[in-house]
């Protein structure tokens, strides 16, 4: 796998990182849930700290870093508030939604994954992984609760 492979195999997680940061953060202006609240708030915090550690390798590997999400992430996030506004911003909708954009991670990760990454990114991005399905299943937790909660 080439330098520039590597790179742009990194900043596509970038963005996937970023459009969970953002993506989480506006999920917790809309949930009502104190203590989800707080979750998204922690999740967006540990996606902005894994976008700056892989940024940090970009850089070391001689590139550019990308510091914004997709575009499909922002569409995303409006689909988020539009159907917050129409769902009446119930925790169970913004759950449903956040769990499609944790979908969305665990693809980008596991695509990230296939490729011959170096072992020092590939730990990396493995760790990182980890965390992304560990909020996967937080965020599916909790969206079973709501539904449970709205029955």
């Amino acid at each position: 796998m080439s330098n520039d492979d590597i790179i742009d195999t990194l900043n596509d997680l970038i963005e996937t990182c970023k459009d969970g940061e953002y993506g989480f953060r506006a999920s917790a202006e809309y949930v009502g849930s104190p203590t989800t609240r707080q979750s998204f708030e922690r999740r967006a915090e540990e996606c902005l700290q894994a976008a700056g550690e892989l940024q940090a390798i970009v850089v070391r590997l001689g590139g550019k870093a990308e510091d914004s999400g997709t575009a499909s992430g922002a569409m995303h996030r409006g689909w988020v508030a539009v159907k917050g506004t129409l769902a009446g911003y119930t925790d169970k909708a913004i759950l449903e939604e956040t769990e499609r954009g944790e979908d969305s991670a665990m693809t980008a990760y596991r695509k990230a994954l296939s490729e011959p990454l170096p072992p020092d990114v590939r730990m990396v991005v493995e760790r990182q992984f980890e965390g992304v399905k560990r909020n996967h299943l937080e965020v599916r937790t909790l969206r079973d609760q709501a539904r449970a909660a709205a029955l």
